[in-house]
């Protein structure tokens, strides 16, 4: 399924940090849920909530806050898991992250993305694929897959097994 379009039109799903607002492309996004409990898993990396059940799979939830280095902050109404198919090495992942709020679907021009800055960003630019500008405001565009290093991946797919292993 290709989510872009002939015209140059691709489709982003926005979602909010903090203050900031950030978009992935839609292509990447499996489903939006409500926030459910999280089982937390021992020993793993802080930025690691822990795990839902998505229907009878067991999936893993990162906490964009902690991710990109902004303070925690208390769950609201607002909170919401977005689910997501990451690419590993040619093998498809899925992952939750955790976000402040879910905004909305964007239809954006390829020529009205910007590159992303170079210098001046609190965030790793490598992750930033683009950024979109509204009003005076910017959305930084995510390329999801280089969010997720390889071995912070590996890492949480060994953390599945065992605790799939421990329940078993």
């Amino acid at each position: 399924m290709s989510i872009s379009k002939d015209n140059g039109i691709e489709t982003y799903l926005s979602f909010k940090l903090s203050e900031e607002v950030f978009a992935i492309n839609v292509s990447k996004v499996i489903n939006i849920l409500e926030l459910s409990k999280i089982t937390r898993i021992p020993k793993s990396p802080e930025y690691m909530k822990g795990v839902i059940n998505l229907r009878g799979t067991v999936l893993p939830v990162v906490d964009m806050r902690i991710k990109f280095n902004l303070p925690e902050k208390e769950n609201t109404v607002d909170t919401s898991i977005i689910v997501l198919s990451i690419d590993l090495n040619g093998e498809a992942v899925l992952i939750g992250i955790l976000v402040d709020a879910v905004r909305e679907v964007l239809e954006l021009r390829n020529q009205d993305i910007f590159p992303s800055p170079t210098i001046g960003t609190k965030y790793n630019t490598s992750f930033i694929e683009g950024m979109w500008r509204i009003d005076d405001k910017f959305i930084m565009i995510l390329d999801i897959d280089k969010i997720f290093n390889t071995e912070e991946v590996i890492d949480i797919k060994e953390q599945l097994a065992q605790t799939a292993g421990e329940t078993n």
